[in-house]
C-alpha cells in the first residue's frame, strides 16, 4: 500500500483500545504497538513524518500493510502488547538482547587448585558453585575472595611455570601469595582455596565469624603466627564488604533504571538491590534509537519488555524520569507482582544516589561502545538534568569578549563536542559594528554573525552550519538578555545560559534570564562548566593579546617611509614575523603585493644601514 492508501485505511479504525501490528511486504511483523484510540495512533505514522524520529521513518517506509486487535481496555492492550513483543521480536521495538543465562564458579581439581568464574558448567571433574542467575555477582564474588585469600588471578600453570618469573604487582600489594616463585607451600595454599570455598558458600558473615572462632582459639594456643593471618583475613573481608555496599539502602528490595543518550544511540542501566545491598547489574545497549527519541516512551518501551523477561519485580522501582503511561505500566507491574508496585523519582537522599550510580555505569556502558569516556557522558547527563534540558548536549558552544578599554575588542568561540574541546571548530571575531567597549552590543553582533552564518551553511551540517545544543556565554543576566533577541530573531530554539564568577574568577553558577542554578553540588558537571569557561576565557583573551601584538608591530612597521597601514599588513601577512622581514632582501620584499623597489628600498634600510645594503646587481 502506499502511504495515503495507509492513511485512509488508519482513518478507518475504531476509536478503540488495541494492539496495532506493522508488517512489510513479506508479511514480517516490524513494529508492534498498544494504543487507547486506534484511529488516533495509528494515523499519526502515516501523516507528516516531521516530527518523527529518525528510526520511526526509516519504520514507516517499510509498512506495507497493518493489522490490528481490539481490547476491552488500555490495560489489557498493554498486556497483549508486551506478550507479542516477547513472541515475534519486531525488528523496530526496543529489543534487549536477555544474557541471563546460568553462571557458575569453577574450583579445579588439580594439585594446585584454582578457582576461576566460567558460564558453563563442564563434566571435567571440578567442582562447581552454583548455578547464579547473576555473571556480575558471581564474578565479583570470585574476585573478592581471590583478593582476601591472596591466591592467583593469572593464567600460570602450576607446578609447570614455577620460578620463570619474578612476582607480580599482586604480591606486592598483598593480593596474591606469589606460588608462581615459592613464596607459599602447598599446605599453605590449599588451606587458603579451602577458606576461599568455604567464604563462597557460607558468605560474608558466616565466614567472619567462622575465621573469628578460629583466630581466638589460635590466640589462646599461642600460634600467633597463624591468628594474624587470621586477623588479614577478617580485615579484608570487611573491607570488602563494605566497598560493596556503596550506600545504604532504606528499602529491602529495589531496581534502579537509568537512560543515557549520545547522538543516536542510548544505553539502559539496572542496578537491583536485595535485603539492603547490590546483587546484580545489567547494561543494555540500543542503537540507532535516534537523535529526536521520545525519551519517556523509550523508558516505557523498556521498563515493559525487561519486566517481561523478568520472573520477579520489586515494589520499588527508582528512576530518573517519568515514563510515557505511568499509571498504566504501574498497574501492569502491581498484577505481574500480586502487591503494589510504584515509581520513585528521587532528587535527594541515598535513592538519589543509587540513582546517580546507575547513570554512571549507563554513561560508562555507552562511552565504551563509542570509543569515549565514561564520565564525560555523565557529565553532560547531569548538566542536561540541572538545566532541565530534554537530552544531554552534544555540541556546546561558548562564547566570550575581550578588549582593553574598548581597543582591540574581539571574541572567541570554543566548541566541546560530546564533554570534550573540539578545537577545529573554534572561531575568532574582531568586532566591527561599533567603537569603544559594550561587551552587551559585541555579544549581540557575535551571535548575529554566527546565526546568519549557519543559514548560509546549515546544508553542510559542518562548521558554522552545525547547531548548537547549549549556548554558554561567559557573563551573567546582562548578556544573555542581550543574546536572546538574536535567537528569536532567527526563531532558533536553542538552549541559552551564562556562566557567573565569583569574586576569584572562578565558576559559581550558571543563570539566565530570571533565576541562578548553583552547580557546585553537581560535581561533574561543574567541573565540565568550569573547564568551558576557562577554556573560552583563554581563547578570547589569547586572540586579543595577539590582536594588540599586531597593532603594535603593525605600528612599528608604519614608521617606515612609504609604508602604511595596507602595506604593514601585507609584509606581516606574507613573512609572518618582523624578524623575517628584517632580514629579507630587497628582491623577496618585492614580491610583496603593493610593494615597490623604493618601498622595498626603505624597509631594508630601516632594518640595515645603508652601507650595508647589497647592490642588486652584485652576484
Amino acid at each position: 500500500m502506499t502511504i495515503r492508501e495507509l492513511r485512509e485505511k488508519a482513518m478507518k479504525l475504531p476509536l478503540s483500545p488495541g494492539v496495532y501490528i506493522m508488517k512489510s511486504e513479506k508479511d514480517e511483523i516490524i513494529y508492534i504497538g498498544k494504543a487507547k484510540a486506534l484511529k488516533n495512533r495509528v494515523s499519526q505514522y502515516f501523516g507528516s513524518d516531521k516530527n518523527h524520529p529518525e528510526k520511526v521513518r526509516q519504520m514507516v517506509a517499510h509498512v506495507d500493510h497493518f493489522d490490528y486487535i481490539l481490547c476491552g481496555s488500555e490495560f489489557e492492550a498493554l498486556v497483549l502488547e508486551c506478550s507479542l513483543i516477547k513472541q515475534h521480536k519486531p525488528k523496530y521495538n526496543i529489543l534487549l538482547k536477555d544474557d541471563k543465562g546460568y553462571s557458575y564458579i569453577r574450583v579445579s581439581n588439580d594439585q594446585w587448585r584454582r578457582i576461576s568464574f566460567v558460564m558453563q558448567k563442564a563434566d571435567d571433574g571440578a567442582e562447581y558453585l552454583g548455578p547464579y542467575m547473576s555473571a556480575w555477582f558471581a564474578r565479583n564474588a570470585v574476585d573478592e575472595a581471590l583478593k582476601i585469600f591472596r591466591l592467583p588471578s593469572c593464567n600460570k600453570v602450576f607446578p609447570r611455570d614455577f620460578n620463570k618469573s619474578r612476582p607480580c604487582l599482586n604480591y606486592y600489594i598483598k593480593q596474591c601469595s606469589a606460588p608462581c616463585c615459592g613464596r607459599v607451600d602447598l599446605k599453605e595454599y590449599l588451606e587458603s582455596v579451602n577458606a576461599a570455598v568455604e567464604f563462597l558458600k557460607k558468605g560474608n558473615n558466616d565466614s567472619v565469624r567462622q575465621m573469628t572462632e578460629r583466630m581466638e582459639a589460635a590466640a589462646e594456643n599461642l600460634d600467633f603466627e597463624l591468628a594474624a593471618k587470621l586477623r588479614d583475613r577478617i580485615t579484608a573481608v570487611k573491607r570488602i564488604t563494605e566497598k560493596q555496599q556503596v550506600v545504604s539502602v532504606n528499602t529491602p528490595e529495589q531496581d534502579a533504571i537509568s537512560l543515557i543518550t549520545e547522538g543516536a544511540d542510548a544505553c539502559f542501566a539496572v542496578l537491583r538491590f536485595s535485603e539492603g545491598r547490590l546483587y546484580d547489574k545489567e547494561d543494555f545497549l540500543i542503537r540507532e534509537m535516534g537523535e529526536r527519541a521520545d525519551l519517556p516512551a523509550a523508558r516505557a518501551d523498556f521498563i515493559k519488555q525487561y519486566y517481561t523477561m523478568r520472573d520477579t519485580v520489586p515494589p520499588v522501582i527508582t528512576l530518573d524520569a517519568p515514563p510515557e503511561d505511568e499509571e498504566l505500566l504501574l498497574g501492569w507491574l502491581s498484577e505481574k507482582r500480586g502487591k503494589k508496585v510504584r515509581f520513585l523519582y528521587p532528587q535527594k537522599g541515598e535513592n538519589q544516589k543509587i540513582l546517580e550510580r546507575c547513570r554512571q555505569n549507563a554513561a560508562e556502558k555507552l562511552a565504551q561502545s563509542r570509543g569515549h569516556l565514561g564520565h564525560e557522558l555523565s557529565a553532560l547527563d547531569e548538566l542536561a538534568t540541572l538545566l532541565g534540558l530534554s537530552k544531554p548536549p552534544v555540541w556546546i558552544e561558548s562564547y566570550d569578549i575581550s578588549n582593553l578599554m574598548g581597543a582591540e575588542n574581539v571574541a572567541g568561540m570554543v566548541v566541546f563536542k560530546n564533554g570534550r574541546p573540539h578545537k577545529e571548530s573554534y572561531r575568532r571575531f574582531r568586532i566591527k559594528g561599533f567603537q569603544g567597549q559594550d561587551d552587551y552590543a559585541s555579544m549581540h553582533e557575535v551571535l548575529t554573525r554566527r546565526f546568519e552564518e549557519y543559514f548560509k551553511n546549515r546544508d553542510s551540517g559542518e562548521g558554522f552550519g552545525q547547531l548548537p545544543d547549549l549556548i554558554l556565554l561567559d557573563g551573567g543576566k546582562g548578556q544573555v538578555s542581550a543574546v536572546r533577541p538574536v535567537l528569536e530573531r532567527f526563531g532558533l530554539d536553542v538552549a541559552l545560559f551564562g556562566m557567573v564568577k565569583d569574586g576569584k574568577h572562578k565558576t559559581r553558577a550558571i543563570t539566565d534570564e530570571g533565576r541562578e542554578i548553583a552547580i557546585t553540588s553537581k560535581r561533574q558537571a561543574f567541573t565540565l562548566v568550569s573547564e568551558i569557561q576557562e577554556e573560552v576565557h583563554r581563547f578570547a583573551i589569547g586572540y586579543h593579546r595577539l590582536a594588540r601584538k599586531k597593532k603594535t608591530i603593525g605600528s612599528s612597521l608604519t614608521e617606515i617611509d612609504g609604508i602604511g597601514k595596507e602595506r604593514a599588513a601585507a609584509l606581516l601577512s606574507f613573512f609572518k614575523t618582523i624578524k623575517r622581514i628584517s632580514q629579507a632582501e630587497v628582491e623577496e620584499l618585492l614580491q610583496v603585493k603593493g610593494m615597490t623597489r623604493p618601498a622595498a628600498e626603505a624597509v631594508y634600510d630601516h632594518f640595515h644601514p645603508p652601507a650595508g645594503r647589497k647592490n642588486d646587481t652584485e652576484k
